[in-house]
């Protein structure tokens, strides 16, 4: 069985405490993660308007968001300015790339792409992305090669924004395996890789999925015929799970997992793009989550 490991890193929280923490743990086990950064401000405290959407409080009551936030970040954006994560932890996300990790694009400002993608013009989406390629170009001195949509928010105007950045790869969706996208019958160049299992925050507090019983319950999630994608984020396995996460990461290597690289998954696809299938990228739910996202279909 093989499994690639994404991290999201949503806040400067997450980049100052959760990624030093995940990133020793992955030298640790041998493990390839790939960390996607949000490189512009943190406006984290902007997602209050999401209580209007169905499902959104019940998972904030789920996931306990001020213990796994804190205040000073639930703030920002609203009650002072949100810090800008790629000028202040430059450092940190650097040190990330000089560990060996391979590093990407999550997003310029996270609120903004989840919460508004939809609604952007081209040319405004495009302005945004370029924003982030931009931070990233400052932080590590060169372009990025991969991206992983902030709340896997995807649209043709951001897959039309990753084709002219000449990606080696993204991962926006939720799916099975790789493919080219297409939305409304325009196919897009750059290969998806989707998120294949579910993520912590979409079972947790949910009494069918017992914290004590997840360790088992993905192991059993894991596909032997096919890549699985874990997408983990920096603010809940990097912190308040990362003693959860580190048992997870010690089931997975009992069961003789193999931990593989998404960039070396991207290039093996790569050299017979023939072969790869093209998939709806559709607007659909999952289990757990609020909202829509990206989901490959069929």
């Amino acid at each position: 069985m093989e499994i690639a490991i994404k991290v999201d890193v949503d806040t400067a929280r997450g980049t100052k405490d959760g990624v030093p923490k995940l990133a020793d743990l992955f030298l640790k086990n041998d493990i390839p993660a790939t960390f996607l950064f949000s490189l512009g401000p943190d406006n984290t405290g902007r997602a209050i308007k999401r209580i209007f959407r169905r499902g959104f409080l019940q998972k904030v009551s789920r996931t306990s968001v001020l213990q796994v936030y804190g205040l000073r970040t639930l703030g920002n954006g609203i009650l002072w300015p949100g810090p800008h994560i790629g000028r202040k932890h430059g450092a940190t996300l650097r040190q990330v790339a000089t560990q060996g990790f391979e590093v990407g694009i999550h997003c310029y400002d996270h609120i903004r792409w989840q919460d508004n993608l939809h609604n952007m013009t081209p040319s405004e989406v495009t302005r945004e992305f370029t924003k982030a390629c931009d931070a990233f170009r400052d932080v590590f001195g060169q372009p990025a090669t991969t991206a992983g949509a902030a709340g896997w928010q995807a649209s043709c105007s951001s897959l039309h924004a990753y084709d002219e950045a000449n990606l080696l790869y993204a991962s926006d969706a939720r799916g099975h395996s790789p493919f080219f996208p297409v939305i409304d019958g325009t196919r897009f160049a750059t290969l998806q890789i989707p998120t294949t299992l579910p993520t912590l925050d979409e079972l947790l507090g949910r009494p069918e999925y017992p914290i004590s019983d997840l360790h088992h319950f993905y192991c059993q999630q894991l596909d032997t015929e096919k890549l699985n994608v874990l997408t983990i984020h920096a603010e809940l396995e990097g912190m308040r799970f990362y003693d959860w996460f580190d048992g997870l990461i010690q089931a997975f290597k009992a069961a003789n997992v193999s931990f593989v690289n998404l960039a070396d998954v991207a290039r093996f696809c790569l050299k017979n793009p023939s072969q790869i299938p093209h998939h709806t990228l559709a607007q659909g739910t999952v289990d757990g989550r609020s909202g829509t996202l990206a989901v490959q279909w069929p």
